[in-house]
């Protein structure tokens, strides 16, 4: 369901909303953020399975009887959360940004 600003635009405007400044700039931001957490984060959940299947690097003892990967999975939980808070900080600005662009299209269809 579309917002009561947009339920009176007869047809999308898609062309006019991506040519925004705005909405450029919210697309750069995103794709600066999300492509290098996604990337770190890939990274970091594939490396476990990778180094424990081909390696014995994290068969070491770190702890007493806990090993090195038993650590690693544990921090695997640890960046999964702080990454949630990450974005989820990051997201407000986001929003705020897609606010500026539904306000611009609105301040156009009231002119």
């Amino acid at each position: 369901m579309l917002p009561k600003k947009q339920q009176n635009y007869e047809q999308p405007r898609y062309s006019e909303v991506v040519q925004s400044a705005y909405f450029k700039q919210l697309m750069e931001e995103k794709k600066r953020f999300i492509l290098p957490m996604t990337l770190f984060f890939l990274l970091f959940y594939f490396s476990l399975p990778i180094l424990t299947a081909y390696t014995d690097v994290l068969n070491n003892k770190a702890i007493g009887d806990i090993s090195w990967a038993w650590i690693f999975a544990f921090a695997q939980f640890i960046m999964t959360w702080a990454l949630c808070m990450i974005y989820t900080k990051r997201a407000k600005r986001f929003d705020e940004l897609a606010e500026k662009v539904i306000n611009e299209m609105d301040k156009e269809v009231s002119s």
